[in-house]
């Protein structure tokens, strides 16, 4: 039997018990938020969400509606409706995936704009909003998808409805949904006002146990194997989580939230400064959910604990560089700082369920106690000896691999890195012409949203019509087609689609001069401040970004292109400096890296960022001409670059009263502009740099090159 046809059993995952208890939460009190799920690859992500489903308790729809009204109060605005109140059926909680891929018409749903033209009718197809209604969202690398439907979720998220609008036609309907995202950190951050969306975030990690890393591949291959045959195994514990679920809901109502519970949230999102109130009733809903979980109608100290490490992290990130993560030490300090209400006198009675002990033997087919994380009171204490144990080690925020003791040979000692200054608002690098690449913020593009500037033929699915420049392709044949009434005769052949044009992320690769002539503390410190602050702008205007580093004999590359601008950070800050200056080795460097990247992803466009004096001691390249110096071979390897036309930028890092101005002839080699570090400034007045220009053109001699750059 095929694995697709059956989910691995949410109750068979091993370990990650806050990712399970997090879920299940949300199953409880779906107003919770939804999860953020952030952890490295191969952490069982995608495969614990995909079987929350499977314990959803069963929806009641209005039969035949495709947008799944509730029969005891549907939807007055439903656009199948209207419906009348009354028996509904039945049917199990969807699970609906967003790819990272999709279009917005296939997200929000698609409108036959010629039936609405020609005939008044709303004709409607539905999109994966309207699957997800009362059900899960799910969006595996929540990370990567596009901008525009990150603008359309965190609507439908904010609203509880989806809007679609087309020339004046708009069609309405439901689309509250429980939203789950899992993300891999390393391959690019989210942008805060989703962020914020997610009601709670988990960070996941393999485990490091020997002995639960051996029950993960023994159940694994177990499944693959047979999966059917595997479900049957976990049936009975599938069936008591589902069962808890249920009776959780039940219990939801009664839960107390006391006063004083409510003073130690506040502290909570007070002390650690979080901004606005949503994390208040987040924490809130979350600490009424763990109560009803353990079967209790009063919200106690350690259901408030609880609450805010999972809902507090994501929400103290101040800028792309802080890991998310909370003190808990300062956590129990605040929590402290408020009694216990009296416990009321009420019983706690043990939840049926797969933690009831079940028949001794560990709560799980296997007696590895594979049901869910139990409510403890306090910190939980995993047994020791239990492979469900969750992980003593916490994920390491900081992972990104340091880049290793360089195999460069220097001809002078290697000094310690050195800390970035504090990062500043940059001036505005953007590529020149019109690209057609990611959505962005930095270069002009065709894409498909911004302001019209035009009108075409559809190729394929209408998605943006042109109403002006469709009436009048209809015009001339109204008489022909026999028109006799008010209305237009629209025919397929005369919509237009409307051309826009909008802006694209580009790909911003740094080469950056490491060697002993930028190493002195307070320039390298200012040097990578300034990397770092065309980072943060890299990160807002969503690019791409990869880091060369020169020093030595050779270049490497540090980080290949990638949209974390988290580990580019990283790398930078660990960066060490010393040895000679091996520039036309960083500038061959990057002409490989840009030639791989435009097989990759050729509508990408590049913007090269060169950080140097433009000091050039090292020929660091083999087959250079006998007697070429280190600068001439630089000469040769910039005037490659821009006989490519890759718009490039060169920052010129000298400093001091005597100046060699080497920096300018790099730029006026690579056909760029050079801009000082002083000057990169968005509030400098000095040398303005708008956009890069391109030396597509630049076919002339170096001579006239210079003189262009002057």
């Amino acid at each position: 039997m095929s694995t697709s046809t059956t989910h691995f059993p949410f109750t068979a995952v091993v370990g990650q018990d806050d990712l399970r208890l997090a879920l299940l939460l949300n199953a409880v009190s779906p107003a919770v938020g939804g999860v953020l799920v952030r952890g490295e690859k191969g952490t069982a992500k995608s495969t614990a969400v995909r079987a929350l489903s499977a314990l959803l308790p069963q929806v009641d729809v209005v039969p035949g509606c495709r947008f799944s009204c509730a029969p005891a109060a549907p939807d007055p605005g439903c656009p199948d409706g209207p419906h009348e109140a009354g028996a509904g059926t039945a049917r199990p909680a969807r699970m609906v995936e967003l790819p990272v891929g999709a279009s917005e018409d296939r997200l929000v749903g698609a409108l036959d704009i010629e039936r609405a033209l020609a005939e008044g009718v709303k004709a409607f197809e539905p999109g994966l909003l309207a699957d997800a209604h009362r059900g899960i969202l799910y969006v595996d690398e929540v990370n990567l998808l596009h901008d525009h439907l990150v603008d359309v979720l965190l609507d439908a998220a904010a609203m509880g409805a989806s809007y679609v609008e087309r020339e004046g036609v708009s069609v309405r309907h439901a689309a509250r949904f429980l939203l789950v995202g899992t993300m891999n950190p390393e391959e690019g951050e989210l942008r805060p006002q989703l962020l914020d969306r997610f009601g709670l975030t988990v960070e996941v990690a393999a485990s490091r146990e020997p002995a639960q890393r051996v029950e993960v591949v023994r159940r694994r291959l177990a499944y693959e194997d047979d999966p059917a045959a595997f479900a049957v195994r976990w049936a009975d514990e599938e069936h008591g989580v589902r069962a808890r679920v249920v009776a959780a809901r039940a219990l939801l109502p009664q839960v107390s939230l006391g006063d004083t519970a409510l003073l130690q949230i506040a502290a909570a999102c007070a002390g650690f400064e979080v901004d606005g109130m949503r994390a208040d009733i987040v924490m809130a809903r979350t600490a009424t959910a763990l109560a009803a979980w353990a079967g209790r109608t009063a919200v106690r100290k350690e259901d408030v604990r609880q609450a805010a490490l999972l809902a507090l992290p994501h929400r103290r990130r101040r800028n792309p560089f802080d890991a998310p993560g909370l003190d808990e030490e300062m956590l129990d300090r605040i929590l402290d700082g408020f009694p216990d209400e009296e416990p009321e006198p009420e019983p706690d009675p043990e939840p049926q369920g797969p933690d009831d002990g079940g028949d001794g033997d560990g709560g799980g087919p296997d007696g590895d106690g594979g049901g869910v994380p139990p409510q403890h009171d306090g910190p939980p204490a995993p047994e020791a000896d239990s492979p469900e144990a969750a992980p003593d080690d916490a994920p390491d925020t900081g992972r990104e691999d340091a880049p290793q003791p360089s195999p460069q040979g220097s001809g002078a000692a290697e000094q310690a890195p050195v800390a970035a200054t504090e990062p500043f608002r940059t001036k505005v690098l953007s590529v020149p012409g019109l690209g057609e690449g990611a959505a962005g913020r930095r270069s002009r593009a065709r894409t498909s949203h911004g302001r019209t500037t035009g009108s075409q033929r559809p190729r394929g699915h209408l998605t943006k019509l042109h109403l002006a420049a469709t009436v009048h392709a209809a015009a001339p044949h109204q008489k022909a087609r026999g028109r006799d009434g008010r209305g237009l005769v629209i025919r397929k052949d005369d919509l237009r689609q409307a051309t826009r044009e909008g802006r694209e992320g580009n790909l911003v690769l740094f080469v950056v001069d490491a060697s002993g002539s930028m190493a002195a503390r307070q320039r390298m410190s200012a040097v990578k401040g300034a990397v770092m602050s065309l980072l943060l702008d890299a990160y807002q205007r969503r690019d791409k970004v990869g880091l060369i580093t020169f020093r030595g004999s050779g270049a490497e590359l540090a980080l290949p292109p990638t949209s974390s601008v988290d580990a580019a950070a990283v790398r930078l800050e660990r960066l060490p400096t010393g040895g000679r200056t091996p520039l036309a080795a960083g500038l061959l460097k990057a002409h490989e890296v840009l030639r791989v990247e435009r097989l990759r992803d050729p509508s990408r466009r590049p913007l090269l960022v060169v950080v140097t004096d433009g000091r050039a001691t090292s020929a660091g390249v083999p087959g250079g001409r006998t007697g070429d110096t280190p600068r001439e071979l630089s000469g040769r390897s910039a005037r490659l670059l821009a006989a490519e036309g890759i718009a490039s930028v060169v920052v010129d890092c000298e400093s001091g009263p005597v100046r060699l101005g080497l920096a300018g002839v790099l730029a006026a080699d690579l056909g760029a502009p050079a801009v000082t570090l002083d000057g990169l400034r968005a509030d400098s007045l000095a040398g303005l740099v708008k956009n890069v220009r391109t030396a597509v053109t630049h076919t002339a001699s170096p001579n006239s090159a210079s003189r262009r750059a002057a």
